[in-house]
């Protein structure tokens, strides 16, 4: 049996490269922190892997710091802003910045970031989204005032892949004095991300999203914008992220930000090739399906799928039975029945919410790939329809 795997946006295999560069590194004993030889040399690569993270994203490497991954490093943003906005006690200014802006379509880190700080009493606003994912700007622009202090909207969405306009978004928020947050996690390596172009005080990024290791991520701070430590204790990452450097992980991140950053026109041309053929095949041989996310402000590898009439659980059950790895868009293989806050948002219902499926392509992806999928997937949903007591 064929093994499809089209699930690179939960997470993406290591690149040969990337390995390589691990391996090498394990010879590399030294503590980073250390100042005698073997702690200079483990210390020289971190910066070199530094440097190679910041130059994928056109900015200098003394504004990365290393993170154990996404999370923490929108978790970090977060804590920074709560800290600006609160008094002595750690509670609410009474007055001055201290509100919140995000959207509805956020990753779980930032959405539940946002409610705990409106569970605390700052002012949150989560804006709605259209149909296609994208944030209203006339409703953004409602949305900020003179209290606005930070604005963090995801580049690209890990569900649907639409893009949104953040270069707008920041010019917008910097000019209401407020901070301007990005998380890119999505969109780095597979989209042109070029952080003086785009205007953000803060961007998020992982490894393990392009072809790197699993437990290491960045965050990019501008120079001058405020950070306050989230994990206190020694003076790694100049007093910003305490703990012993993640050598291997930090050095892995290097080499695949360098080959992110040569590869990018590439994968942008085949993905968005793979993506067409796996879409238009399936429209031709499913009927009653709906492609969710933006038409063209869309990531080039991920197809997010609806299937009226089949669950969106089975489906993925059946084509793992095929050999076929992919995603719900239900959240239902996580032990949750609730479906994705992501298709309700953009108006999807319960019903397609629960019958969706994210295809997610990368490096190893192929054309028969896609044909394989095409080939095996319309006697899944027809079988399931005829099952379910739903109507297609």
């Amino acid at each position: 049996m064929k093994n499809i795997y089209l699930d690179y946006n939960a997470t993406t295999p290591l690149r040969d490269e990337v390995r390589d560069a691990i391996i090498k590194d394990l010879a590399v004993y030294g503590n980073a922190s250390s100042m005698h030889a073997a702690g200079r040399e483990a210390r020289a690569r971190v910066e070199e892997a530094r440097g190679a993270v910041g130059a994928l994203l056109g900015v200098p490497a003394k504004t990365i710091i290393f993170t154990s991954g996404g999370s923490e490093s929108n978790n970090t943003v977060f804590q920074t802003m709560r800290s600006l906005a609160s008094d002595e006690h750690g509670a609410p200014r009474p007055r001055g910045r201290r509100g919140f802006i995000t959207t509805a379509v956020e990753h779980p880190c930032v959405l539940n970031s946002a409610k705990y700080l409106e569970s605390l009493g700052y002012e949150v606003c989560f804006l709605p989204v259209d149909e296609y994912g994208k944030i209203s700007m006339d409703e953004f622009k409602k949305a900020l005032n003179g209290e606005t202090l930070l604005v963090s909207v995801m580049m690209a969405n890990n569900e649907i892949g639409t893009v949104q306009d953040i270069r707008e978004i920041a010019r917008l928020a910097k000019a209401a004095g407020a901070f301007m947050h990005t998380d890119a996690v999505q969109a780095v390596g597979k989209i042109p991300v070029d952080i003086p172009d785009l205007g953000v005080d803060y961007l998020t990024m992982s490894a393990h999203k392009i072809y790197g290791p699993k437990g290491i991520g960045a965050l990019y701070i501008k120079e001058k914008a405020p950070l306050f430590p989230l994990i206190h204790g020694g003076h790694q990452e100049e007093g910003m992220r305490a703990g012993t450097y993640n050598n291997m992980g930090i050095l892995g991140f290097g080499r695949a930000a360098e080959l992110a950053k040569s590869g990018l026109a590439d994968y942008r041309t085949n993905m968005g090739a793979l993506r067409a053929r796996l879409r238009d095949g399936l429209l031709s041989r499913i009927p009653h399906v709906k492609i969710n996310g933006h038409p063209s402000d869309m990531l080039p590898n991920t197809l997010n799928v609806s299937f009226p009439g089949a669950e969106g659980e089975a489906i993925l059950l059946s084509m793992d039975l095929e050999g076929i790895e992919a995603s719900t868009g239900s959240a239902c293989a996580s032990g949750s029945l609730e479906p994705s806050h992501v298709l309700l948002a953009i108006g999807a219902g319960p019903e397609l919410a629960h019958g969706s499926i994210r295809f997610s392509m990368g490096l190893g992806s192929a054309e028969a790939d896609m044909d394989y999928v095409i080939e095996k997937l319309p006697p899944i949903i027809e079988r399931l329809r005829k099952m379910s007591t739903l109507r297609a």
